[in-house]
């Protein structure tokens, strides 16, 4: 089988290996493909691979030898399900290889919000310490989290993984979430989205993306949030309204923001977060740890070898037989 491989750089940019992906087939590898030069190279696919590469309808439709496609990834939003329903082409994707990951980077994240550990190191090497008055001094309120509510939106797999860590921390949990009967977890009290952002000392969101959310973080949302609260999104950039978030940042509405994920990316340079106070911003790294890639390229293959078995896992799509 032709396997084309539209944007493998992220994935792997070298230490990882292709090695079990290469036994499957014939492979094309291109470390990125922009739009116009998707459908020559894919033309004679069996099978593509995507991570951020858009296939649109228009594109599905041109590619008569495509019999299945494999998103590296777990949002598929760059996929023209309808289009892949037509052709009854499979679309899948890969769940839950990030979790751990994830998790981690968000309470790095929220962990610089308390205690600003970049802006103390930069003062220090500064000389600001070799020349103070006192044995200790510190340039913004540090936070201790023992004690706050933590707010998570979204209780999958990583909004999960978040609470427990949350925990750990000694932190209340409350969360927003679709399915609060079927996924119930201890010491986890589910609230309506109001009440989730209007009682939180810290907002994470680990929710994906539809029509139906994006930019539901708004001013009017914001507004509810508590003046001494963070807002942390590892989730989709276009939850979040950006311009709403950066005036709420710049009037003092909460005390504070940490993004790892923007609504174009990467992003333009008139991005208003890109110049917002208290706002820690990271280039979408949350799921990019070498073992979170490693999980995510075994999946990747299983995908493929299911597929070639006749039997696919993780189809998000329902494609017409």
């Amino acid at each position: 089988m032709q396997i084309v491989v539209l944007d493998g750089y992220t994935l792997n940019p070298g230490d990882l290996s292709w090695e079990s992906l290469f036994a499957l087939g014939s492979v094309k590898m291109y470390t990125r493909t922009p739009p116009n030069e998707v459908v020559e190279r894919a033309k004679d696919a069996d099978i593509i691979l995507t991570n951020k590469v858009v296939l649109t309808a228009e594109m599905i439709e041109q590619f008569d030898h495509l019999k299945y496609i494999g998103v590296m990834a777990t949002g598929y939003n760059v996929v023209d399900l309808a289009a892949a329903n037509k052709r009854g082409i499979p679309v899948t994707n890969v769940p839950a290889y990030s979790s751990e990951s994830v998790a981690q980077l968000t309470f790095a994240l929220l962990l610089e919000l308390c205690h600003h550990v970049g802006e103390h190191n930069t003062a220090v090497k500064q000389g600001e310490w070799t020349g103070a008055p006192d044995f200790s001094f510190w340039k913004y309120p540090l936070v201790e989290l023992a004690g706050k509510t933590m707010g998570i939106v979204g209780l999958g797999n990583i909004g999960r993984k978040v609470a427990q860590l949350a925990q750990a921390f000694g932190m209340h949990i409350i969360a927003h979430h679709k399915h609060p009967e079927r996924d119930r977890m201890e010491g986890v009290r589910f609230t309506s989205l109001e009440d989730c952002f209007q009682n939180a000392d810290v907002v994470s969101l680990h929710c994906p993306l539809n029509d139906a959310n994006k930019g539901f973080v708004n001013a009017g949302l914001l507004r509810k949030m508590k003046a001494t609260a963070f807002l942390v999104n590892t989730s989709r950039g276009p939850l979040i309204n950006e311009q709403d978030l950066a005036d709420a940042l710049k009037n003092n509405v909460i005390a504070g923001a940490a993004v790892d994920v923007l609504s174009t990316e990467p992003p333009v340079s008139t991005n208003p977060l890109l110049s917002s106070k208290n706002c820690i911003l990271t280039p979408h790294i949350a799921w990019a740890t070498k073992e979170a890639r490693e999980r995510l390229l075994g999946v990747l293959v299983d995908n493929i070898t299911a597929f070639q078995s006749g039997k696919p896992t993780n189809v998000v799509n329902d494609p017409v037989k």
